[in-house]
């Protein structure tokens, strides 16, 4: 038996002893008085410990816990150690929540904690900063009542976070942020904010400059590519190596042309401000006109086929929609060699409407399916300077389904062709 029960069962055994020796020497009258009395003091006794407990209680963080006496000495040792252990595990808790909030506070993006209802749980000192927000009074707050710009809160309501929100004026007119949720734990999200001013006017900077250096390009060229093409014409020249240089010269003229031109097609297309004109796309008719198209560069030398397997139309810009099938088709011709097959087709699957060019043509690495689209990106730079393409025509492609809200997929496999495809979403479908 424990200590504590030998001193819990020692007293109420010496009471009965004593109160029997009563018993048995005044009789049984003092004998009920004396147990009534030892009775009596041991309940005060715990009364009174019991009452320093609870004094305690009400207010242990600022009050010394009891000594106690009896068997309540082993009952406030024990308590003592574990108030002094979860004493501990809080400071470490508290610690570790200091370093936590330190470090999210050097992140270079601002952190919001919210709840399944969009209420504010905890923000670091940037987040804050981005949205407005006061962490002492706006905890518990939802943060649409704090930040209440429309596609803010729109981007909530629709529970879709597979892409970041880029939110210009979130607190004031030139600041610019890219926005993020996760989901994490039970119900709960982080909202990741990142200031891209910077990178936006940069950005904005870029594309200026492509632009008015497309323009500024496009004058000297037509002047100088005219009288290249004069030239030409003219029915006497000195010599082969004239006629030999005028053809090279207008060569480059025509390709810097068509560059200027693919610029100032992508720059369009970059600039937010440029709306889809969207109307009725009878996409037969397109196809037709790509298709003849293709075989006049073509010229004979490959094998064009067109497949149409749905009748259906497209809302979009007839014009995007042109250029981005013709080039497909033209880099089709350029990288198939002659007597190649090429197959365009228009097709319906599960609800989406699929333009597909396959070719026969040369292939292309695994490696670099990945950046094919990006702007100048070249896999073979003498092959492409052969083909006189630019490298700019699948970075056009590329911006012109996401204007449509569709995607470019691209399978190859080296020495056996490639097939590069837009899919068009349903909503994009018209009959």
């Amino acid at each position: 038996m424990s200590d504590f029960w030998q001193r819990a069962f020692f007293y109420p055994f010496f009471l009965l002893l004593f109160s029997l020796l009563v018993w048995a020497i005044a009789g049984a009258l003092p004998a009920l008085f004396a147990f009534a009395i030892g009775v009596s003091w041991r309940l005060l006794h715990h009364l009174r410990n019991l009452s320093d407990l609870l004094r305690w209680l009400k207010d242990p963080e600022n009050m010394a816990l009891p000594d106690g006496s009896g068997l309540w000495e082993e009952v406030f040792s024990q308590l003592n150690k574990m108030v002094r252990t979860n004493r501990l595990q809080r400071e470490r808790h508290i610690a570790s929540l200091e370093q936590m909030e330190q470090a999210t506070a050097a992140l270079p993006e601002g952190v919001v904690i919210l709840d399944d209802a969009d209420r504010i749980e905890w923000c670091n000192p940037l987040a804050a900063k981005h949205f407005g927000l006061d962490s002492d009074y706006d905890i518990g707050q939802q943060i649409t009542y704090l930040a209440r710009q429309p596609a803010f809160v729109q981007y909530l309501s629709s529970r879709v976070f597979d892409k970041p929100l880029v939110l210009h004026g979130a607190r004031q007119d030139d600041l610019i942020l890219s926005i993020k949720l996760i989901s994490y734990g039970e119900n709960q999200r982080l909202l990741i904010s990142r200031d891209i001013t910077q990178l936006e006017r940069i950005e904005t900077m870029r594309r200026d400059f492509v632009a008015n250096v497309s323009h500024e390009l496009r004058t000297p060229l037509t002047v100088v590519n005219g009288f290249v093409e004069t030239l030409q014409d003219m029915p006497s020249r000195d010599n082969e190596m004239a006629e030999r240089a005028l053809h090279l010269m207008g060569e480059q003229t025509n390709r810097m042309e068509h560059l200027v031109d693919d610029l100032l097609t992508l720059s369009r297309l970059e600039d937010d401000q440029n709306r889809l004109r969207e109307e009725k796309v009878d996409v037969s008719t397109l196809l037709a006109e790509v298709l003849r198209d293709g075989k006049l560069l073509s010229n004979g030398r490959h094998r064009i086929e067109l497949h149409e397997n749905c009748d259906v139309s497209l809302n979009g810009s007839r014009e995007e929609l042109r250029s981005a099938f013709s080039n497909l088709v033209s880099n089709a011709i350029r990288y198939t060699p002659d007597g190649g097959n090429i197959e365009v087709r228009w097709s319906q699957h599960d609800g989406h409407a699929v333009f597909a060019v396959q070719d026969s043509g040369i292939g292309i690495a695994p490696q670099h399916i990945a950046r094919l689209a990006e702007r100048f990106y070249r896999v073979d730079r003498s092959r492409s300077r052969e083909t006189g393409g630019t490298g700019l025509g699948l970075a056009i492609v590329k911006h012109i389904s996401l204007r449509h809200q569709a995607r470019l997929h691209i399978t190859s496999e080296e020495g056996q062709g490639s097939t590069f495809s837009i899919i068009f979403p349903a909503a994009r479908l018209q009959q």
